[in-house]
């Protein structure tokens, strides 16, 4: 296949920008760990590393994440905001973002190797070069948590980086997308916000911040890339990265908010290091809000207008520079400790979950104790909000949309909700049968719901079709998805069902439920299984949406009664185990009312067997409603087509069997 060749537009570059960017960035990064000295060693009971550990530290980590952002923007660029040539193949613009992207991602990898070694030195409280053995390192990146993370991001950006050599086509750029949105993901649930007090509240926030950040600094930069290039497709780009700036700018501000309250008091704000940290990244957020405000309100008008792009480019510019200027304060601030007396000492319980409980489980607390999950209490919300404003723009048009799915859509929605954020969800952590009961309700209640609400055919009928000559829109990507070779390999009737049923045994019976206990990042991972493999199962069996793969009402009730007797010996076997699954993280709980933590495991294994009949009997209802639905179809469309034709098929067909019976008589 032949490469397409690159624009060539112009031959000024935003590389020079992006040095200047840069090294701001690790010169403010410097000068703010400079002004807290050795803060953080004393806190944690180390000696001063030296010189070279406590700021190489910080600038390999201002390196890291500038060439993560420049990443994560040039794939964003690729994949969403210009489109590619209409065989499916990216465009020149589309490849030299990928190409850019490409040499961001080797630059992400050395950084992250770097900060692998640095991050040991720092956490280890020894000089740099004490760490470089082999032997030494790997052992201290064993047994600290931050090295370790660091290496699973080095990880992700080689595959990046080799990624972006490969790829030619619209979706693969969609898949490194992903991929370098997840690369940010090690770092952030192992830092300050992982420990210590409400580190849940903690990380969730700083998983938004982080993915919020990298989407506007990396966009803006690609977008302004994109103009110095004099592409085409600029206005394009610039008005969907504008759409984009707004929501992660509001996403920034209210995460870190959270964050900030989570770690410091309100009093410390002017009085501490970390607290004048905060204040100085909450005004760079509000400069950048305001000039993201003008280059929505004048820059992309001009574009529109056919003015030209100088405006917009001089505004993205500025915006840049601050950009950095705030990561720059943000690893000035993750360099930082917060002050030792802004939050009371957490006890063992806080300090292994994030929070205390208050009591055993009752039913009322279960129903009542909410603690709002970020999540999935946010992602809960905004399902339900969205799919609302796509029947609402049904309504408004005067097209109908069934009542039923709407109920189970929200109910869906409400499910994931309970499960997450209610009591069953704050219980869930330090108890296995809450546990359980949490699992069975987001892999076997919420997936029969949320199918059963027919959301993509919803999309597709509120989402304007692109059109011939127009770029593809979001209606087309959403086809694409569903179209893709992944969909059509996750729907497949045996990959489905290992999923579904084999994930059961491979997390509880594996050792790997006992070690991801200790983890908060683990239990948003186990969650995001759950409901993923739940509505990969039941999206062929019972889904209203069309799927890659078509099965007949046969193999449908073969599934599911494929899925029944697994299911039901893996609530047998937790009944009957003599040994404690995760005997270790729920001793060091100590929970008053859990005596008997086998007990408690046998109460769980009953309860995914008995939960086992809920879905099956919702799955059984649903495909019988479908099969008589279907028939009625069926039934009307012959109907339809007797009185189109008057009825000659009818006539012919009596007119074949009085000629067969005269034949007869004959003989």
């Amino acid at each position: 296949m032949t490469k397409p060749a690159p624009n060539r537009g112009r031959k000024t570059s935003v590389l020079p920008l992006l040095s200047v960017g840069v090294v701001l960035g690790a010169v403010v990064a410097v000068g703010l760990v400079a002004l807290t000295g050795g803060a953080g060693y004393v806190i944690a009971g180390l000696p001063d590393p030296g010189l070279v550990t406590r700021y190489g530290v910080t600038v390999v980590r201002v390196l890291a994440e500038a060439a993560s952002v420049v990443c994560v923007g040039a794939l964003l660029l690729a994949a969403f905001l210009v489109p590619p040539q209409k065989s499916g193949t990216l465009a020149p613009e589309g490849y030299a973002a990928v190409r850019t992207a490409g040499i961001a991602a080797w630059a992400w990898f050395a950084a992250s190797i770097l900060s692998v070694a640095f991050t040991a030195a720092d956490s280890a409280g020894k000089p740099f070069g004490d760490v470089l053995s082999p032997d030494t390192l790997l052992s201290l990146v064993g047994a600290i948590e931050q090295p370790k993370a660091w290496l699973w991001t080095a990880l992700v950006a080689l595959l990046l980086a080799l990624g972006c050599r490969l790829v030619l086509s619209w979706g693969w750029t969609a898949v490194l997308f992903f991929l370098s949105v997840a690369g940010l993901v090690p770092v952030a649930v192992t830092g300050h916000s992982a420990s210590g007090g409400s580190h849940d509240l903690a990380t969730n926030s700083l998983l938004y911040h982080l993915v919020a950040a990298a989407l506007w600094v990396g966009g803006l930069l690609a977008v302004l890339a994109l103009g110095w290039r004099r592409g085409k497709h600029l206005s394009l780009a610039a008005q969907r990265f504008s759409k984009l700036a707004l929501v992660c700018w509001v996403v920034m501000a209210v995460s870190g908010v959270v964050n900030a309250l989570v770690r410091i008091n309100l009093g410390d704000l002017f009085t501490t290091d970390y607290g004048l940290l905060v204040v100085a990244k909450i005004v760079a957020l509000l400069l950048l809000g305001v000039f993201g405000q003008q280059q929505r309100s004048r820059g992309v008008a001009n574009l529109v207008d056919g003015k030209g792009g100088g405006q917009l480019l001089r505004l993205a510019a500025v915006e840049v520079l601050i950009m950095f200027v705030t990561i720059g304060i943000a690893s000035g601030l993750a360099r930082t400790p917060p002050p030792a007396d802004a939050v009371t000492q957490p006890g063992t319980v806080e300090l292994l979950i994030g929070y205390d409980l208050q009591g055993p489980p009752t039913f009322w607390r279960l129903l009542t104790d909410w603690r709002f999950d970020l999540i999935y209490g946010t992602l809960a919300i905004v399902l339900a909000g969205l799919y609302l404003l796509g029947v609402r723009r049904l309504r408004k048009r005067g097209d109908a949309w069934p009542v039923g799915r709407t109920v189970s859509w929200l109910a869906g929605c409400l499910v994931i909700l309970l499960a997450t954020s209610s009591g069953i969800g704050r219980y869930a952590p330090a108890m296995f049968s809450v546990h359980m009961g949490n699992h069975m309700l987001l892999s076997m209640v919420a997936p029969v719901l949320l199918v059963l609400g027919g959301p993509v055919t919803l999309a597709l009928r509120a989402l304007p079709p692109a059109g011939r000559e127009a770029p593809p829109g979001p209606r087309e990507w959403l086809l694409a998805a569903v179209h893709s070779p992944v969909s059509r390999f996750l729907t497949n009737p045996i990959v489905a069902l290992l999923l579904f049923v084999g994930s059961f045994y491979a997390l509880y019976f594996s050792g790997l439920f006992d070690n991801a206990l200790n983890y908060h990042w683990a239990h948003l991972a186990m969650n995001a299984h759950f409901l993923l493999v739940g509505y990969v199962f039941y999206w062929p069996v019972i889904g209203v949406d069309p799927a890659p793969r078509r099965l007949p009402p046969v193999g449908k009730l073969g599934m599911m009664f494929g899925a029944m007797p697994f299911h039901a010996f893996f609530g047998v076997i937790l009944m009957n185990m003599q040994t404690v699954i995760g005997r270790e993280f729920y001793t060091s709980l100590k929970l008053p009312w859990v005596g008997d933590l086998l007990t408690d495991q046998r109460l769980g294994g009953g309860i995914a067997w008995a939960s086992g009949e809920v879905p099956v009997l919702l799955v059984l209802i649903a495909l019988l409603v479908q099969w008589a639905r279907q028939d009625e179809r069926e039934a009307k469309r012959r109907d339809r087509r007797e009185e189109s034709t008057g009825g000659e098929e009818l006539a012919a067909y009596n007119a074949m069997l009085k000629n067969l019976a005269e034949g007869k008589r004959a003989e």
